[in-house]
C-alpha cells in the first residue's frame, strides 16, 4: 500500500447533495450581492444629485453589506461541504502493509465506531523498545561523558527474534526516556532495525544485545560458581582449603563464561569444576596446568 492510495469510499450521495446545495447558495449570495451593489450605486448616484436622502443610500448601502456577508457563509458552508465529502474517500496516510478489514460493504461506520477502519503499518522501518535499569544508565553516562555521546558512539545492537535465531541487519539506538519508572527502577529506550524482508511486525516480540568491548577483565567459567539467592559465589582454594567468595559478575553472551567485576583477584586460584558438591573448608588438592 502507497500513501495517499484510497482505501475505501463511504456512500458519497448525502455529501455530493449536501455540496450541490452550498453551490446553489453561493451562486444565489453572489447575484443577490450584484443587485445590491448596483442598488448601491445607483443610490449613490442619486445622492450626489440631491435626489434622494442620506438615509436611502445608507439603506442600500447597509443592504449590500448584508448580501456580502450572507455570500462569506454560503462560501464558508461550500468549504465545509466540499470537506465533508473529502472525508467520504479514505486514503492511506503512509507506505505500509494493511492489517484486517473488520468491516464489510454496507456496514455503518462513523466516527464513534469502536474499531478503526483498518491500520496501516509502516514496516521499512521497525522500532525496538527495550529498558535499561538506573545503574546501565549511569554507567553508559560515565563511560561516554554524556547521554548524547552514548547514543552516537554505542554500538550497533543486535537482535535475537522470539525463536532464539539472531536477526540479520543491526540496528540502533535513537532515544532514551528522560524518566525512569518508580515501580521498576528503569528507563525505555527506543531502538530502530531495518526491515527490508518484512520478518519483523508490529507486536513481536524479542531480546536486544548490546556489544561491549572490555579490555584487561577477570574471565572465569560460569560452571565454577554457584548461585544462591541471586548471589553468586566460587571457592577459592586458600592454604589447600576451599573457601566460598561471593563475587559480582557480568555475563558473557555464549553463556559459559562470567566476567569478574568484583571478589577475585588476579592469581587467585579457584575450583573449576564440581562446585555443587563442595563445602566450604573442603581440602582441595591443586593441579597445575601441565598435569592437567
Amino acid at each position: 500500500m502507497k500513501k495517499g492510495q484510497t482505501l475505501f469510499i463511504i456512500d458519497q450521495v448525502p455529501y455530493q447533495a449536501a455540496l450541490q446545495t452550498a453551490i446553489a447558495n453561493v451562486d444565489a449570495a453572489k447575484a443577490s450581492v450584484a443587485t445590491a451593489r448596483l442598488t448601491y450605486e445607483s443610490k449613490k448616484e442619486l445622492f450626489n444629485r440631491n435626489v434622494v436622502s442620506q438615509f436611502d443610500l445608507s439603506t442600500a448601502e447597509n443592504s449590500l453589506l448584508m448580501a456580502e456577508a450572507q455570500l462569506a457563509q454560503a462560501e464558508a458552508q461550500e468549504v465545509n461541504a466540499r470537506n465533508n465529502l473529502s472525508y467520504t474517500v479514505v486514503k492511506s496516510p503512509s507506505d505500509g502493509v494493511v492489517g484486517t478489514l473488520p468491516h464489510r460493504i454496507g456496514a455503518l461506520v462513523g466516527p464513534s465506531i469502536a474499531k478503526p477502519l483498518t491500520t496501516i503499518s509502516d514496516n521499512s522501518e521497525m522500532y525496538v523498545y527495550f529498558s535499561m535499569t538506573e545503574n546501565q544508565l549511569l554507567a553508559l553516562t560515565r563511560q561516554y561523558g554524556s547521554m548524547d555521546e552514548a547514543l552516537r558512539s554505542m554500538p550497533d545492537l543486535h537482535l535475537l527474534l522470539s525463536d532464539g535465531t539472531p536477526y540479520s541487519l543491526l540496528g540502533r539506538i535513537e532515544s532514551v526516556s528522560g524518566v525512569i519508572d518508580q515501580t521498576t527502577g528503569s528507563v525505555s529506550v527506543r531502538a530502530a532495525f531495518p526491515n527490508e524482508g518484512r520478518l519483523l511486525h508490529s507486536g513481536g516480540s524479542g531480546n536486544i544485545v548490546i556489544s561491549q568491548k572490555r579490555e584487561n577483565c577477570l574471565v572465569i567459567p560460569q560452571i565454577a560458581t554457584t548461585d544462591m539467592q541471586d548471589k553468586v559465589f566460587a571457592y577459592k582454594v586458600v592454604n589447600g582449603a576451599a573457601e566460598r567468595t561471593m563475587i559480582q559478575v557480568s555475563s558473557v553472551n555464549n553463556g559459559k563464561e562470567y566476567i569478574v567485576e568484583a571478589g577475585l583477584n588476579e592469581g587467585d586460584v579457584i575450583v573449576a569444576e564440581g562446585v555443587g558438591l563442595i563445602r566450604p573448608g573442603a581440602a582441595i588438592q591443586t593441579q597445575s596446568s601441565t598435569q592437567q
